[in-house]
């Protein structure tokens, strides 16, 4: 059947699997750099691995587009800027991945690129950015703050649109589709889905953008182990079940955090496993992460076990809400989740 007629659901688990009889049933891990001259393969550095194309072939699926993988998220974000000139400009949302604003900060400080760093409410200011700069980078949701911007009205214009799809993923939504360029992602994060593998991809709308992405993989080494290849391909099969079962949970303990006196602000963009909500200060905040005992304290998102942070005591971060409490919901059941968060917040 060909992929094309199925839906994402499907194709998550079927794209990207060997087809032909006698082949194993499920991708192997292909622990190579180097492989026989002749056809095919030749380095792992160069080429790729037969792990890396068949999580490459999944992805692109899903997300309808060119797929190359990457050592990690931050590598796909500094491929991308490494297809800039010098002097370019990018706008960034001022509530953003710490890391692809400190790669855009350090390339600004070096006279590498110009920065323009907008809010994710102005829509003005997008649309500006849009006709103006060469590469509009898109979070919607954002992270930590959840925000959404508009990607279908920023596309059509001068800049490239970069979309980091991490929080929402090729199940959530598909920014190529929607007109944008580039979409990148930490498969780290939900992808991946078991917090055991550091891995990056980048997806793009043009086979030529494509090619140059794996161009600059290789000049800067930033290649995926094949290890980690081959656990986010397993990681992307059960993407579909995860995601609904931990959106569900999402969208029940959001509610009945709005329903807390002790919290004073819930952010929530109606779809997705992130939750972030205010409390009245970072002292507040702090006392909440110390006192859970299932939801555990802990940096990063998108395993299957739920996980709190107050995102401001990070350098980086330093600029969010002090109380703000940025919440990866997990597979626990959720009433117990949320007997958790309701005596960790009395």
């Amino acid at each position: 059947m060909n992929l094309d007629d199925l839906t994402p659901r499907s194709r998550a688990v079927a794209a990207g699997r060997p087809d032909e009889p006698g082949e194993p049933l499920n991708t192997p891990l292909v622990p190579a750099s180097t492989y026989l001259a002749g056809a095919g393969f030749r380095y792992a550095r160069e080429d790729g691995t037969p792990t890396w194309a068949a999580l490459e072939e999944a992805v692109g699926a899903l997300e309808g587009g060119h797929a190359t993988a990457f050592a990690s998220g931050i590598a796909t974000a500094a491929a991308v800027l490494d297809l800039l000139d010098v002097g370019a400009e990018v706008a960034v949302p001022v509530y953003s991945y710490a890391g692809t604003r400190g790669l855009l900060d350090h390339a600004a400080d070096k006279g590498r690129l110009k920065v323009r760093r907008i809010e994710p409410s102005d829509r003005e200011g997008w649309l500006a950015a849009a006709r103006e700069a060469d590469v509009v980078w898109v979070e919607s949701p954002t992270n930590p703050t959840l925000d959404l911007i508009d990607i279908a009205e920023l596309t059509g214009h001068r800049a490239r649109v970069v979309v980091d799809n991490t929080f929402a993923t090729p199940l959530g939504q598909q920014p190529l589709s929607l007109g944008a360029d580039i979409v990148v992602h930490s498969a780290t994060k939900l992808i991946g889905g078991h917090s055991d593998l550091l891995l990056g991809l980048t997806i793009a709308a043009d086979e030529g953008v494509a090619a140059e992405l794996r161009d600059a993989r290789t000049r800067n080494g930033a290649t995926p182990g094949a290890l980690e290849a081959w656990l986010a391909l397993r990681g992307l099969r059960t993407l579909p079940v995860r995601l609904a079962e931990q959106s569900r949970t999402a969208a029940l303990l959001a509610e009945r955090l709005g329903e807390h006196p002790a919290v004073t602000k819930v952010r929530y963009p109606g779809q997705g496993t992130m939750i972030a909500f205010d409390l009245a200060d970072a002292d507040a905040a702090d006392r909440l992460c110390a006192s859970l005992r299932l939801i555990r304290h802990a940096t990063s998102l998108g395993g299957v076990e739920s996980i709190v942070e107050r995102r401001a005591m990070w350098p980086g971060d330093a600029h969010v809400p002090a109380g703000l409490v940025r919440f990866s919901v997990g597979l626990e059941d959720p009433e117990d989740l949320w007997r958790d968060l309701a005596q960790a917040l009395t």
